[in-house]
């Protein structure tokens, strides 16, 4: 009788062991507080720029920034390796896109294409497949596209950062309906280093 008594006890007491066991387990991994991998690779590449691909004007398909303005690449950069040739004047008259303090927002861009040259001054600015963007100062709307063709060497950026065509009209005004593209296209861009004069 007694060795069954013990016997009992010694059970229950070991199926108390388990219960306290699973319990502590579960809420173990309840309380991870870890970021997901995909969060964790956003917070460790910084704060990114906002690129919109949308029709504009008679341009087609073009990358803007997050309040509209046309973007724009120069031909005197290179994309292999990513090199900006634009400052001083030229920067003012074309500004670059910077990458520090803007939010990560892609709307029709493939992801991987989107990368960041380092300027002379420290500065990161944004790439699509290696070439660097900018903004023009003689746009002063959404959806102008005043820069296209100056000098022969600057043309409005595609989603894949080639070279729109067409031409800039005298006082480009914003499309009507603004076309937001949502589909990425593939990140490949051209690889050439074109030349050109003047800015």
């Amino acid at each position: 009788m007694r060795g069954a008594r013990v016997g009992v006890l010694s059970a229950i007491a070991a199926l108390g062991l388990l219960g306290l066991t699973a319990c502590g387990s579960g809420s173990s991994s309840g309380s991870v507080s870890a970021p997901p991998p995909d969060q964790e690779k956003a917070q460790a590449a910084g704060p990114r720029p906002n690129l919109v691909a949308q029709e504009v004007g008679t341009l087609g398909v073009v990358l803007t920034d997050q309040e509209g303005r046309t973007l724009y690449r120069f031909d005197k950069d290179t994309a292999k390796p990513a090199v900006s040739n634009c400052y001083g004047d030229c920067a003012q008259k074309w500004p670059p896109l910077l990458a520090a303090g803007k939010q990560l927002t892609f709307t029709g861009v493939d992801e991987k294409a989107i990368g960041t040259v380092t300027r002379k001054d420290g500065t990161k600015q944004v790439t699509v497949n290696g070439w660097p963007m900018y903004t023009f100062a003689k746009d002063t709307a959404p959806g102008q596209f005043n820069g296209q063709g100056q000098g022969g060497t600057w043309f409005a950026a595609t989603p894949e950062g080639k070279k729109a065509q067409g031409t800039a009209p005298a006082g480009s005004q914003p499309p009507q309906s603004p076309k937001p593209v949502t589909s990425a296209p593939p990140a490949n861009g051209n690889s050439g280093n074109d030349t050109g004069t003047g800015y």
